[in-house]
């Protein structure tokens, strides 16, 4: 009787071999060394994120400059990912934060260091009025100098620049004494002007009696008898309290001067009567 033997064939040995090399593989897979696989024996594009387990990269793990500004992915920087103090100005570049960058109200009072803001980082027209708070400027804060006349509103400087022409100023005065029967008295006064004239009146200081008659230069004591009037380059007194007076008007109360600083008068005590004698009035004078 004849042994049976297999007969090899082409497939046999193919499946054989493959047999082999799985079984063989895997034995060999299994029985590495420690730490016989190093970053020399990865190649390129071997670890990819899947590959990675969660949490597994660590700061510890991760060398000094090692992520850059180009490896970050969108978003992958937030700020709740940053630490407190973790960014400091060492870590910006300049002019990494611009205006734009900065949200509404995140630089207050209290995150400036004092002297932080000087002129020379405030924009043309930064500091406007409405930005001050009531007294924030005081007189300690002005440089000598800053305050100029081309700097205050009109009309501040009135009491050291001269009356400008068509402008009014008006006042009050008051003259008078006391005298004994049968003897002369006068009482003698000046009103000055609060704002220089330019220059001297052209005519003396018009005197106009308790009443009236009023004249062109000296039209009358305007709205509620409080608002004397004078036309451009006329001085005019009005008398509205003539008591124990030697006569009325101007033979009454007479001017010594007129100038641009103001009038000097007198006012004459009626001879035949006793006691007190007064003269009082508005004035007026209108800039040429």
């Amino acid at each position: 009787m004849k042994r049976f033997l297999p007969r090899l064939s082409y497939a046999n040995v193919i499946a054989s071999l493959a047999l082999f090399i799985a079984l063989g593989g895997a034995a060999v897979a299994a029985g590495l060394p420690k730490n016989s696989v190093g970053p020399q024996q990865l190649k390129k594009g071997a670890v990819t994120a899947k590959a990675i387990r969660k949490q597994a990269v660590t700061a510890g793990k991760i060398a000094p400059k090692a992520v850059v500004a180009g490896k970050l992915g969108p978003n992958a920087v937030l700020p709740g990912n940053l630490g407190a103090g973790i960014i400091d100005t060492s870590k910006i570049s300049a002019g990494a934060v611009t205006a734009e960058k900065i949200k509404n109200n995140v630089v207050t009072t209290n995150k400036l260091t004092n002297n932080a803001v000087t002129a020379q980082k405030l924009a043309t027209g930064a500091v406007a009025t409405n930005n001050l708070g009531e007294a924030a400027v005081t007189a300690a804060k002005l440089a000598n100098g800053s305050v100029t006349a081309a700097k205050l509103a009109p009309e501040v400087l009135n009491n050291v620049n001269p009356l400008k022409t068509g402008q009014t100023l008006r006042g009050v005065f008051s003259l008078g004494a006391t005298k004994a029967a049968v003897t002369k008295a006068s009482a003698f006064g000046a009103i000055s002007f609060q704002q220089p004239l330019a220059a001297n009146p052209a005519a003396a200081a018009v005197i106009i009696p308790k009443g009236g008659p009023f004249t062109a230069q000296c039209p009358g004591l305007g709205a509620g008898g409080t608002t004397p009037e004078a036309v451009a380059g006329a001085v005019c007194v009005y008398l509205t309290v003539e008591t124990n007076l030697e006569g009325v008007g101007p033979a009454a109360v007479t001017q010594e001067g007129t100038n641009r600083l103001g009038v000097t008068l007198t006012a004459k005590g009626k001879e035949a009567a006793e006691g007190n004698f007064v003269a009082s009035g508005l004035w007026a004078v209108t800039a040429p």
